[in-house]
């Protein structure tokens, strides 16, 4: 029996977010944004695929200790009003831009942001390189990631690929067990935010896979015709645990090599700008090492906004 609350593909976007609040975008419709402590420059996080601005409450509640701290989802996501997915990085990157100046968040400030964010950074980057002070990138991907990959990793992402592509909807069995995993994972968020952020997950279980559709198609070729990131603070933070999705379709020799690919890939992509630096997070995954390793994060953050402010 399919859990039918658990198989709607994109947030209603109607109900007003457990924190902050939705601010009407000319051309965007209603943005969710949450805003935290005071300074300059602001840190905006930009969340990878399935995640939302909420995610990354326990970072956002430290770094307002520094300076103002934004979270935000995108348009399609979160309690934001639903967008057709996927986007091109340009789209997303304009929204951005026009929801920080209708929350009064000042330019120039510091991005954050995770796998697909990290994308959706760069590309703001490139498109208005003065109104960005610094980058941190967590688990980025990168346009060029098969020339870093072992030539099995093609066959391996198609198998994946289909895999989505079966995916019809949740059983009832497995959002109960997402429901216990996700309040273990969430475990230090408030009641009040806690309970709607899961229910939000369960409901829009399919956006990752529907955000990310266009990466070969569309993504890819902006970042790597969009030109060089400027030359500001860049740190790019490498999990080095395994990815528990990839171990459900690889042997472990294959996803250590394309681990391996992935950390040199990062490791060009810090040194793509004068003084980047590559930071490793030790036991962490893919999917939420902000979590997995708060700390370090915050410290990479930390080190970034005293570089921009320098």
């Amino acid at each position: 029996m399919q859990n039918q609350a658990a198989d709607r593909a994109a947030a209603p976007g109607a109900e007003a977010p457990p924190l902050g609040r939705q601010y009407e975008v000319p051309g965007h419709g209603r943005l969710a944004l949450h805003r935290s402590g005071s300074g300059g420059p602001p840190v905006v996080f930009l969340p990878g695929a399935g995640l939302v601005g909420l995610d990354f409450l326990n970072l956002h509640e430290r770094v307002a200790a520094q300076t103002t701290s934004v979270l935000y989802d995108r348009g399609g996501t979160g309690w934001s009003d639903p967008v057709p997915l996927p986007r091109s990085a340009a789209e997303v990157a304009g929204e951005l831009r026009d929801l920080l100046a209708a929350a009064g968040v000042s330019a120039p400030c510091v991005l954050a942001g995770h796998s697909l964010g990290a994308f959706y950074a760069r590309r703001y980057a490139q498109l208005f390189p003065g109104e960005v002070s610094g980058l941190l990138l967590l688990e980025p991907g990168h346009e060029d990631i098969m020339s870093y990959l072992p030539p099995q990793a093609a066959e391996l992402a198609e198998r994946m690929k289909a895999a989505q592509a079966e995916l019809t909807g949740l059983t009832d069995e497995q959002v109960r067990a997402a429901r216990l995993q996700l309040g273990q994972l969430y475990a230090t968020w408030p009641d009040a935010v806690r309970d709607p952020l899961i229910d939000r997950h369960l409901r829009a279980w399919r956006t990752a896979m529907a955000e990310t559709a266009n990466f070969e198609t569309e993504i890819y070729a902006e970042l790597r015709g969009g030109g060089p990131l400027p030359a500001v603070p860049l740190i790019v933070l490498t999990a080095t645990g395994p990815n528990p999705y990839w171990a459900q379709f690889a042997s472990a020799e294959l996803a250590r090599q394309a681990r391996e690919g992935v950390q040199a890939m990062q490791a060009d992509l810090a040194a793509s700008v004068p003084g980047g630096e590559q930071r490793l997070l030790p036991g962490a995954s893919h999917q939420v090492p902000h979590i997995q390793q708060p700390e370090l994060v915050l410290r990479a953050i930390a080190d970034v906004l005293g570089r921009a402010r320098a």
